[in-house]
């Protein structure tokens, strides 16, 4: 990822319903959610929904795919790790312990530390 990607892609998350949008797809998984229930999800009209998802759709952040009448909307979980990495790649002054992967692939799947966080 160059250095205008990340630009495009950390522009599009620093809007608050953009951010909730993007960690109810990562939660979703590969299946995605249909513009509707991200609405409702995220507690916005369908206009303003559609408006967020054009923006994260074009910084590549998320990826559209048509289901009969819907459109599901999805992460794309590529581009998210080529953000995250980009921040991550002269990481630590020397240090490389400090930017180990995360325990269970950078955070993905179940986790064990963020439920413990929550009781």
């Amino acid at each position: 990822m160059d250095e205008r990607q990340a630009r495009v892609g950390f522009a599009a998350l620093s809007q608050e319903t953009r951010l909730r949008i993007v960690r109810l797809l990562v939660q979703a998984g590969p299946d995605g959610l249909a513009s509707g229930a991200i609405a409702e999800a995220v507690g916005v009209s369908a206009s303003n929904v559609s408006f967020h998802l054009k923006d994260l759709e074009g910084s590549g952040l998320i990826a559209a795919r048509r289901a009969a009448r819907s459109i599901i909307y999805a992460a794309d979980y590529r581009a998210l790790r080529g953000l995250v990495e980009f921040l991550m790649e002269d990481c630590c002054a020397g240090h490389p312990e400090i930017c180990a992967p995360a325990p269970g692939g950078a955070g993905c799947g179940p986790a064990e530390g963020r439920a413990a966080e929550h009781v």
